[in-house]
């Protein structure tokens, strides 16, 4: 077992996935989910959006609840055709893409939206002329696909399908879990996640600030460096794998 003692914020089925990959390698993990996936209503925007589904040249899909979310109202509500090149940044959701059919790609050297921008598939995906892409995601999130994308001259739209709660915690709930289990490290998966972790951190944060903080990507070790976090590590992706490659690279604090 390792010296290592990690917060995992996760949504709750992906947290619980993360502490299993982290117990096998020897990590002891304490799982406190900071979003609450919740799915948007079925608007008219939604429908017309899956309606015309057919007629894009790429659809990128930029997580799990995305595509599983957006699976389901394919189901009920989408068109018939879905042959088109599918993209996503890691490769859990393109499995889950898979799984149902579609021709999906990811890269493999990397699950961020850089790694995905740099994708030979895609790039031949938006080189046409009035090349239209759509972006399936949460509230929010991933504007530097649609700007680069944009860049290459590519149409693109996003559809989102979902928010992000923060579950209901006691106000002491994140310091009394973090001084009980001796944590000394913490794991967030986006920027709202951050977000969530700061709110229910509340008077306790310059303290909790204090303690090493994974992060996914460049932007979240900025938005968590602005907001006062001391130790950021940059995993470069939210995969379990890019995680374990931060924690075996990054000494355990002395607390």
């Amino acid at each position: 077992m390792t010296a290592w003692r990690l917060l995992l914020t996760r949504p709750a089925d992906d947290c619980a996935a993360l502490a299993g990959v982290l117990a096998a390698e020897g990590f002891f993990s304490s799982c406190l989910p900071l979003l609450d996936i919740v799915p948007l209503p079925v608007s008219d925007k939604i429908r017309r959006a899956l309606a015309q589904l057919s007629g894009c040249s790429a659809v990128i899909v930029v997580s799990k609840p995305a595509a599983r979310i957006a699976l389901d109202l394919l189901d009920a509500h989408g068109p018939g055709s879905l042959s088109m090149p599918w993209f996503s940044v890691g490769a859990a959701t393109a499995q889950i893409l898979r799984d149902h059919g579609l021709d999906v790609h990811f890269p493999a050297d990397g699950d961020d939206s850089e790694a995905l921008l740099q994708l030979p598939r895609l790039r031949e995906a938006v080189s046409g002329a009035d090349a239209q892409v759509l972006i399936l995601r949460g509230e929010g999130g991933r504007e530097l696909l649609a700007e680069r994308l944009r860049a290459l001259g590519a149409s693109v739209e996003y559809l989102e399908l979902y928010r992000r709660d923060l579950p209901a915690y006691a106000p002491d709930e994140l310091p009394g879990r973090i001084e009980a289990e001796r944590l000394n490290g913490l794991v967030v998966s986006s920027g709202q996640g951050f977000e969530h972790l700061c709110q229910l951190a509340g008077a306790a944060w310059p303290a909790i600030a204090q303690l090493p903080l994974f992060v996914p990507s460049p932007r979240v070790a900025e938005l968590a460096r602005a907001a006062g976090a001391q130790t950021v590590v940059d995993c470069r992706g939210a995969s379990a794998a890019a995680l374990l490659t931060a924690l075996r690279e990054h000494p355990v604090p002395v607390l």
